[in-house]
């Protein structure tokens, strides 16, 4: 499934008209929209990212006093 690329539009119409509209008269909405879009999904992988580091640290910090 994750190889299959279809197009979809994942804004309701009106959002996606008002971006369209933004963008052909040069302002930056869109471009914040895409930078929240990158920011929402990158706080899961940071967060997941954190728990592993934990994890990792904890695991040699208990090998260490074995």
């Amino acid at each position: 499934m994750t190889l299959v690329v279809i197009d979809a539009n994942a804004q309701c119409s009106m959002c996606n008209a008002v971006v369209e509209s933004s963008q052909r008269n040069g302002s930056e909405l869109a471009e914040g929209l895409n930078a929240g879009i990158l920011y929402l999904m990158g706080i899961p992988y940071a967060l997941l990212l954190l728990m592993g580091i934990l994890l990792f640290r904890k695991l040699n910090q208990n090998q260490s006093e074995s």
